[in-house]
């Protein structure tokens, strides 16, 4: 339990800890009130003129309940207005004027590093007009993609535009992305910028996105139930993250079977009584657990739409005294396990066509930690079969994608010794740690109906934490 947060947001702890300017961690806004339409307020847009992606953004932004705006300088007026096939208003002038919940920038058109005056133009007048728990979402084109070398270093430069404001305004709760969409990825947009725009991304800030070309039908998607009708596996489940990682799947409409060690029995089948799922309990290490596995699937649901590796341990030595059988231990579960299971599920056709594999890497497989050699190598691992698997299933329709979690509060953090602990909660741009449905809103992203044009991709649920920075 984070008490200092606790004391923090208090009437009382505000003004203590504002007087002795200490960390002011703010509170946040998880859940929309409306799962259909997350945003709750004005978004106010901007971009270059003739962009092939502005009609999509604005229609998007809509249909998320954002009433559109143009800046008070009217940079991009002229182009939002016509994306919008109407005249829109103009944000109000003046220090008491309307404040944004959202901002979105279209940079896709930037073909030369002249262009990036228009980052200034449009967002040096609203950085004081961004509501708390706002939204920041960036678009470009992918810059491997562009025709010359300065649209693409302007294109990358949106990069280190998008990380510097997201830290700018951490402190206030609000989150700033990049979309990187692909030319023909237009119509993959909707899933990834409408997760961007919702509450449930408020520990996801500074992060890039890759959307390519899939095979997404948003205009049949309930988005109160975008899972409906769809089946899912959740290793690792009994408890912290994998636990609300299948209520989080559940209550968007998906039939979970929750995995867990036999000695969490007990834990695990309270999970499933929750969510009206399904228990089973496996050692993923066993020989026979993909076979195991895949039997109990197509028994119960006919196949798995959803496939989500959360299941892994931490046995953290310094490498000189490290036994062999904690090496052993973490690269088997965290890593191997996850091969094996996969290798044996598709080769099987137990995952469905379009289907949805996701692993649980960590910060600590980004950036390396102290003792954690093999936890940061078989997280690291996660990654790097990400990427590598994404082609290979991709004729199915099937994408994989990762999460990779910095600090969050769960029971084995909660054993981390005080200083690092707290270190871990403090040093981001949000100075607290996040939670486990978290990292479950990440993956209920990854595997929603909308995400098909993205994969072999992993985003970082830490809030730009600088451990593992």
């Amino acid at each position: 339990m984070d008490r200092y947060t606790e004391f923090a947001q208090s009437s009382a702890g505000q003004r203590i800890i504002g007087a002795l300017n200490l960390p002011s961690p703010p509170r946040l806004e998880r859940e929309p009130k409306n799962p259909a339409k997350p945003l709750s307020g004005i978004a106010t847009i901007g971009a270059k003129d003739n962009s092939a992606v502005l009609q999509a953004v604005a229609k998007i932004v809509e249909a998320c309940g954002g009433e559109l705006r143009s800046a008070p300088n009217t940079y991009g007026a002229q182009a939002l207005n016509s994306a919008a096939g109407r005249s829109v208003p103009g944000l109000t002038a003046g220090a008491g004027g309307e404040q944004s919940k959202a901002l979105v920038f279209d940079a896709s058109e930037f073909s030369s590093t002249e262009d990036l005056r228009g980052l200034y133009d449009f967002f040096n007048p609203l950085m004081r007009r961004i509501a708390r728990n706002g939204r920041v979402v960036i678009i470009g084109r992918l810059p491997e993609d562009a025709e010359t070398s300065s649209a693409s270093a302007a294109q990358r430069a949106l990069e280190g535009f998008s990380r510097s404001v997201a830290k700018e305004l951490g402190k206030k709760g609000i989150v700033c992305q990049l979309l990187y969409v692909a030319k023909g990825g237009e119509t993959e947009l909707e899933g990834p910028l409408r997760f961007f725009l919702s509450p449930r991304c408020a520990y996801v800030s500074g992060q890039v996105l890759r959307v390519g070309k899939g095979k997404a039908n948003t205009t049949a998607i309930d988005w109160n139930l975008p899972l409906a009708g769809k089946t899912a596996l959740v290793t690792g489940a009994a408890r912290g993250i994998g636990e609300a990682i299948a209520k989080t799947l559940a209550r968007d409409g998906a039939k979970v079977m929750v995995l867990d060690i036999p000695p969490a029995k007990d834990d695990l089948d309270k999970v499933a009584a929750e969510i009206g799922g399904v228990a089973l309990t496996e050692d993923i290490t066993d020989a026979d657990a993909p076979q195991t596995i895949a039997k109990a699937l197509q028994e119960q649901f006919g196949g798995v739409d959803i496939v989500v590796h959360n299941a892994g341990v931490t046995r953290d030595k310094t490498l000189a005294n490290m036994k062999p059988q904690f090496w052993d231990m973490v690269i088997n579960i965290n890593l191997m396990s996850i091969e094996r299971i996969n290798e044996h599920l598709l080769a099987k056709n137990v995952i469905n066509g379009n289907g949805r594999i996701l692993g649980v890497s960590s910060i600590s497989g980004i950036a390396g930690n102290v003792g954690q050699t093999n936890y940061g190598a078989s997280k690291a691992g996660v990654i790097g079969y990400v990427h590598a698997m994404a082609d290979d299933i991709s004729s199915k329709g099937i994408t994989i994608n990762a999460v990779a979690p910095g600090f969050i509060e769960t029971q084995m953090t909660a054993e981390i010794p005080f200083g690092t602990r707290e270190a871990g909660r403090r040093l981001n741009s949000l100075s607290q740690g996040g939670l486990p449905r978290d990292v479950a809103e990440v993956i209920a992203f990854f595997s929603g109906p909308a995400s098909g044009g993205v994969t072999a991709q992993v985003l970082r649920c830490c809030r730009q934490s600088l451990i593992g920075a």
